[in-house]
């Protein structure tokens, strides 16, 4: 493998949002370029206009430069292959075509589709493979000239030769040979005049120069009839790697159903792109070390080492923790910033805060969060905070209790400016008073919060502040004396 000659291309077509199997695929794209020293090029496959959800690819571009894959060559990059959307290739697929004319090896094919199912239905009432008969290939040039004549639509078909097999290289499986006899004439063009997906994929990756193709498991069935073209035009294949995949944790591919189905999803619901590549790097394999930068996924990653299993298993419990290590291990004003968008949304007062001042508030929390998402909750206290009421509190302290409670934090109010003493006097004196400290915290913890769960009382008062966290306190005191 010669440094410098990779070409690798993604390929998708602009029919929806980015999917994790999207995605995974992207990411071994781009981290095999970069590890090879070879180049990255993106290619929109928009050539069925009925169905493209985004013109131009201009999402799927959003989406890689979020997860920080930048491409080598592809739309609005440029590059030596130009233009890079499928839908303004077509005199590229017409010259193709042309030379398989003259070479004869395809035909015209009128058959119509209701002809073609009845072909069909009758073979497999004889129990013969569903292939298409070639009555076409047999008709002599003054059928085809009435025929044309008559204005009946036709496809072409690219004529296999049966007397050969064909072989191509796989990453994980090694020699895949494919017996030509076993397939059918395929076409390479719609009724319409337009190309279809093979023939313009084969197209784009012959001319594009492109040496690897890694891409999905259910994309094998594609890759004869690929094979034949490059065959049938007398040029090198490329090597392949039909990679895994990605199921739910029922073996079930993933549907919109499954939770992070959609790329869009997961960054609407704050994880963090550094997470996502990470995860989906390694989903399925086994590295010393778990947490791994892109730069260090290049390093890490075998490629020559890749099993055949046909799917992975998606785990969102292992993405969360995935994202929740990558989350605490941001420095703290970079993790305020990229929380700022989510906590803006509900606490529009947070863009009076600056980097600096959320920072602080943050921090002793993020433990507390899995996504950015969460930043909303654990800061709930902060921006919109609930007065507890008298059942809340009957709820969290015992009768016997009550009054020492009361008086143990009275008694320690002039420590807040100090959020560490404070808490640690009122933890000595309650047990002085074998108060349990579950009841003393409790109440703390709904008095400055208004939930009797959450983060530390230090890191609360420290949050809050003396002034904010007294005068909340004062409050809860006053429904705690009224019920005592």
């Amino acid at each position: 493998m010669t440094q410098g000659t990779i070409r690798v291309r993604f390929a998708p077509a602009p029919t929806g949002m980015m999917h994790l199997g999207n995605v995974r695929t992207a990411l071994m794209n781009y981290l095999f370029a970069r590890q090879h020293g070879g180049t990255f090029v993106l290619r929109i496959e928009d050539t069925d206009p009925k169905r493209n959800f985004d013109p131009g690819g201009r999402v799927i571009i959003d989406d890689l430069t979020w997860l920080n894959m930048t491409f080598d060559e592809g739309p609005g990059v440029g590059g030596p292959y130009e233009p890079y959307l499928q839908s303004e290739r077509t005199p590229h697929y017409e010259q193709i075509r042309e030379t398989l004319e003259k070479s004869n090896k395809i035909y015209r094919c009128f058959c119509t589709q209701e002809e073609l199912e009845k072909k069909r239905q009758r073979q497999q009432a004889l129990r013969l493979p569903p292939r298409y008969d070639r009555s076409c290939m047999r008709l002599d040039q003054s059928d085809i000239d009435q025929l044309l004549a008559s204005g009946k639509p036709f496809v072409w078909r690219l004529k296999l030769d049966h007397s050969i097999s064909i072989s191509i290289e796989d990453l994980a499986r090694g020699t895949i040979t494919f017996e030509m006899r076993n397939f059918s004439d395929f076409p390479i063009t719609r009724q319409d005049g337009t190309f279809t997906f093979m023939f313009a994929n084969f197209v784009d990756d012959l001319l594009m120069k492109i040496t690897y193709v890694l891409r999905g498991e259910d994309h094998l069935t594609n890759t004869a009839g690929q094979a034949a073209l490059y065959h049938a035009v007398g040029a090198a294949l490329p090597i392949f790697w039909h990679m895994p995949i990605i199921c739910n944790l029922d073996g079930k591919k993933l549907s919109k159903r499954d939770f992070g189905f959609s790329l869009q999803d997961l960054h609407k619901a704050g994880y963090l792109p550094e997470a996502i590549n990470n995860y989906l790097a390694t989903i399925g394999g086994s590295f010393s070390q778990e947490i791994l930068t892109l730069d260090e996924l290049v390093k890490a990653i075998r490629f020559d080492q890749q099993g055949t299993a046909s799917q992975i298993k998606y785990d969102p419990d292992k993405l969360n923790w995935f994202n929740h290590q990558w989350l605490i291990s941001l420095e703290p004003i970079e993790l305020a910033q990229r929380c700022r968008p989510f906590l803006a949304e509900k606490y529009p007062r947070v863009e009076k805060i600056d980097d600096a001042a959320l920072a602080t508030l943050i921090q002793p929390l993020k433990s507390n969060m899995t996504t950015l998402v969460d930043s909303v909750t654990v800061l709930g206290f902060y921006f919109a905070h609930k007065d507890p009421s008298e059942s809340d509190i009957r709820a969290c302290t015992s009768p016997e209790t009550r009054a020492a409670i009361a008086q143990i934090v009275t008694q320690n109010l002039d420590r807040l400016a100090e959020p560490t003493a404070f808490a640690d006097h009122a933890k000595q004196a309650a047990r002085e008073q074998s108060v349990p400290l579950k009841e003393l915290f409790w109440f703390l913890r709904l008095a400055l919060t208004g939930s009797s769960h959450g983060p530390a009382i230090a890191e609360l008062v420290g949050i809050l502040g003396p002034q904010e966290s007294r005068k909340r306190i004062e409050h809860a005191l006053e429904l705690l004396g009224r019920i005592n």
